[in-house]
């Protein structure tokens, strides 16, 4: 029967709860455990997708097109297993449920109440993303003592009585701040923390806690005295050198020992060696190359997670610091080209809205004239077929219908309808609602024998994530293949525009999915293990 690990944050926000459960997850899979993790976010929001990035930060994608936070890419690249929209759900969502059940009659008349029915719906939830592993990891979002997470934190006060306290885990993460002119941790936030769990229901059985400081072991006494936990069971996490180091780090303080003697489980001992590579293939590079990242979110990198983790896994494979430049694209529309000089490379990411997307253009341009590896990604994508539309094709004033209506030449228009890989019509206009509209997941594209991609991919067919509403406009493909632009990936029903190359450029690739969705440290990713290369022949060439 799958046992059940709740994982809690307190004190502050932002202590990287996610890498601490996606951390154990990893431990527990690397003992021979089938597992899964799921995250409960308690906004209001029915997802992230309408969020502004340098609010909420990323929108991770899931294979069945779910949009969710970005604690999903830690838990995707951690644990060896493609999660689903089950695995991640909001209070936007169970109340929609709810209200949706209630008006269709489902309670019989009831009154419907936050106990037993948004509850009993987030246990369903939480019960229908364990079936059938062996443990599941639960991350409940937000902070103890936030309104509202206390809905989250009753079902899994509830749901640990139901399965049995010997089926159910509490991993509590808390902040122990070091007061530099005392010379001292403090204790007492971590205290206050656990009190605060306790008069809720909750006991839990692990601390995790982050300070700047290693934990003394009277502190570790104390914390454990105050709390009602074990003193074995009182986790010191430093920041380290890597996030794929936290595993290694978690494991020599006992911690999935601990997990699995207090959850009864029969597991093998825990093999990182697959890990210990990670670290020391990122740790100890022979080459560095410099990559500018020319996107309108730089004042939040973790908009970009995935994509910085991407080229991070890049470097691991093949042996490189890859140092990241973060260049706000209106920059270069006010303030010229200067940031791009001396870079090795050039990636244009996603992202929407009409901001910033002239210097994502000049960005382009710049790399295409001067032969520099460049990669875009989705608008990154669609930017590089209209730099070549305008510059090249002899398309005067050619953009995307999105940003601009009145253009001229919709080299990037709305596609109104197509049809999905499971025969499916889709259909989508200017007046639908922002939040579900996109083609979202992973689909496939049919990749062109000998462009660079099928020879990077080495596949005649690939399966990549989406999430965009704009296309390449079909209508004007002919003219930029005869300007040398090369369609090199195509949807499986051959409508759709999935990748362009440049011809006479040593590497110019350009996709519409989300290759970063997909990369992890242990494997890397195709894609972005070629355009590191790339940039790493440039730099040779001087």
């Amino acid at each position: 029967m799958t046992k059940f690990i709740f994982v809690t944050g307190g004190v502050v926000s932002s202590l990287g709860k996610g890498i601490a459960a996606a951390s154990l997850g990893a431990l527990l899979e690397a003992r021979g455990l089938k597992v899964s993790m799921l995250k409960m976010d308690p906004y209001i929001n029915v997802d992230p997708g309408t969020m502004s990035p340098l609010q909420h930060g990323e929108v991770f994608v899931t294979d069945d097109g779910a949009e969710t936070d970005l604690d999903l890419g830690h838990y995707e690249r951690f644990v060896q297993r493609h999660f689903t929209r089950r695995n991640s759900f909001s209070t936007g969502q169970v109340y929609e449920t709810v209200i949706r059940n209630e008006r269709r009659g489902d309670y019989l008349g009831g009154t419907v109440q936050v106990i037993p029915h948004i509850t009993d719906e987030i246990k369903k939830r939480i019960l229908s993303a364990a079936k059938g592993f062996d443990v599941a990891l639960v991350e409940v979002g937000g902070t103890v003592g936030d309104i509202e997470s206390l809905p989250f934190l009753e079902a899994i006060r509830q749901l640990s009585i139901e399965v049995g306290r010997d089926r159910a885990l509490f991993m509590h993460l808390t902040l122990l701040p070091y007061i530099a002119v005392a010379g001292e941790v403090k204790t007492k936030p971590t205290q206050h923390s656990v009190k605060e769990l306790r008069s809720i229901g909750i006991q839990p059985d692990v601390l995790i806690c982050r300070s700047e400081m290693a934990l003394e072991e009277s502190e570790k006494r104390k914390i454990a005295l105050f709390t009602n936990v074990e003193e074995k069971a009182v986790i010191s996490s430093l920041d380290a050198n890597t996030i794929y180091a936290v595993p290694r780090m978690l494991h020599e303080q006992g911690l999935d020992d601990l997990v699995v003697k207090r959850l009864g489980i029969d597991a093998k001992p825990a093999d990182l060696s697959d890990w210990d590579d990670v670290v020391q293939a990122q740790l100890n590079p022979s080459k560095t190359v410099e990559i500018a990242m020319v996107g309108k979110y730089v004042d939040l990198t973790e908009a970009y997670k995935s994509l910085i983790e991407s080229l991070i896994h890049a470097g691991i494979h093949t042996n490189t610091r890859v140092n990241i430049d973060y260049i706000d694209s209106e920059s270069l529309e006010t303030e010229g080209l200067g940031a791009l000089k001396d870079k090795d490379a050039i990636l244009v990411p996603g992202g929407f809205g009409e901001r910033g997307v002239e210097g994502k253009i000049l960005a382009i341009q710049h790399a295409r004239e001067n032969k520099i590896p460049y990669l875009g990604i989705c608008l990154g994508m669609q930017m590089a077929v209209v730099e070549y539309a305008r510059n090249v094709a002899g398309l005067k004033d050619a953009h995307s219908s999105e940003l601009n209506p009145n253009t001229p030449h919709p080299v990037v228009a709305l596609i109104t309808e197509w049809t999905d890989e499971n025969g499916h019509v889709v259909e989508r206009t200017e007046d639908a609602d922002l939040g579900g509209t996109m083609r979202l997941g992973g689909q496939n594209c049919v990749l062109k024998a000998g462009s660079k991609l099928r020879e990077v991919y080495g596949s005649d067919v690939i399966r990549e994530r989406h999430r965009h509403r704009y296309e390449v406009n079909d209508g004007y493909v002919a003219k930029l293949e005869a300007a040398g632009l090369v369609i090199s990936g195509r949807s499986e029903d051959g409508n759709l525009v999935e990748t362009v190359e440049v011809a006479d450029h040593p590497w110019f690739v350009a996709c519409q999915f989300h290759p970063e969705f997909t990369s992890t440290p242990r494997n890397g990713h195709p894609l972005f293990t070629a355009f590191v290369e790339a940039a790493n022949a440039y730099k040779a060439k001087g």
